[in-house]
């Protein structure tokens, strides 16, 4: 009788030990979600599944043609290039790289997007001609995003619809090779709010920023050359833009200087707290500062749904010249409300400033 029962206890105590170390051993196979340190991205179908991982390294590769890329690792992850990333002659739309990570933080290290722009620009753009993708790279969900170079996108360079704080720094986009034929090479295209650049450089042929929406923008300290400045806009219907801060930033050898652009048949659009402060502005053949209700012309018929608010210089001076022949300063209002303050602006050289403001504004203060 003893025998037996020590037998059944003996063989009690060994099955729950067996138990007790599967189950402590096969856990982590049976959740399937731990997430993995670091993933290597050197092809398109590297690529493909960076959901668990919170290290992303980027070597160089290339992009086939007909191929784009997504980024889409773990919330938090961080993510950094080893190796520039080329891309192919493609007939794929575009954004041809997108970035789409929560609270990312992402190093270029100093290397390089290549568009291959040579092969795509024409002196048409987006407009016409060859088939452009565009945007070339897109950066959703957030986070901070610093020390990459965009080389020779085919259209615009980068799309920011970022979804939560993020900010863009020491980013050099350089279209230089497209002077003659490159057209529509945006340099930022933003439709976010809470973003900041600055320290960027941009070399285009077209706007070195766009916010065509959003608020609690800054751009500042950044450095544009050889494009369309400065932009506010082109803002469409039902978009606002308020809460901006343009300063410290540098516009050389461009066609504009700094621009606020309403489309003219924009309804339920506005425009208000633009704060400019300690920028140095040249523009070269049009003009200096323009804000215009009548996009897609700069002085036309302006618009009657749209609003402009609350347009300042302050702070530190702002100064701004033109050495083509248009007016330094022009203003093409349809409905622009409030009082202005300019007592920070210094304009020269153009024609005399050129300033319709119906609606009921009122600018104080400046030279121009």
């Amino acid at each position: 009788m003893f025998h037996t029962d020590m037998q059944s206890l003996v063989t009690f105590v060994v099955l729950a030990t067996t138990f007790s170390f599967s189950s402590t051993f096969a856990s982590p196979t049976r959740t399937g979600t731990a997430k993995r340190s670091t993933c290597t991205v050197n092809s398109v179908s590297s690529a493909s599944d960076l959901s668990a991982c919170t290290s992303v390294v980027i070597t160089a590769f290339e992009v086939p043609a007909g191929d784009t890329v997504t980024i889409s690792a773990a919330s938090g992850a961080s993510i950094e290039m080893t190796g520039s990333v080329s891309f192919a002659y493609t007939s794929a739309t575009g954004p041809l790289w997108t970035f789409d990570t929560d609270d990312v933080t992402f190093t270029g290290k100093g290397y390089s997007f290549k568009g291959n722009g040579d092969l795509y620009w024409d002196g048409e753009g987006t407009g016409g001609g060859v088939a452009k993708p565009h945007p070339f790279v897109k950066f959703k969900g957030y986070g901070s995003f610093t020390d990459f170079i965009i080389k020779d996108s085919p259209a615009q360079a980068i799309s920011v619809g970022t979804t939560g704080t993020s900010s863009f720094t020491d980013i050099l986009v350089d279209n230089l090779d497209g002077a003659e034929l490159g057209h529509n090479t945006d340099g930022f295209d933003v439709s976010a709010s809470d973003v900041t650049f600055s320290g960027n450089k941009v070399y285009n042929q077209d706007d070195c920023i766009a916010i065509n929406s959003g608020s609690n923008i800054v751009f500042e300290n950044n450095y544009c050359s050889g494009g369309h400045g400065i932009s506010i806009g082109s803002i469409a219907s039902d978009k606002t833009v308020s809460a901006v801060t343009i300063s410290g930033n540098t516009v050389v050898e461009s066609m504009y200087g700094m621009r606020i652009k309403v489309d003219s048949d924009a309804t339920d659009a506005s425009v208000s707290d633009i704060t400019y402060s300690g920028n140095t502005i040249s523009a070269n053949d049009k003009y200096g500062l323009l804000i215009s209700q009548s996009y897609s012309e700069d002085f036309g018929t302006p618009g009657t749904g749209s609003i402009i608010s609350d347009i300042n210089f302050t702070g530190s001076k702002t100064t701004v010249t033109t050495s083509g022949d248009y007016p330094r300063v022009g203003v093409d209002c349809g409905k622009c409300t409030g009082t202005w303050n300019w007592s920070e602006l210094v304009a020269s050289g153009g024609d005399s400033s050129d300033i319709v403001l119906a609606g009921g504004a009122k600018i104080s203060g400046g030279s121009y």
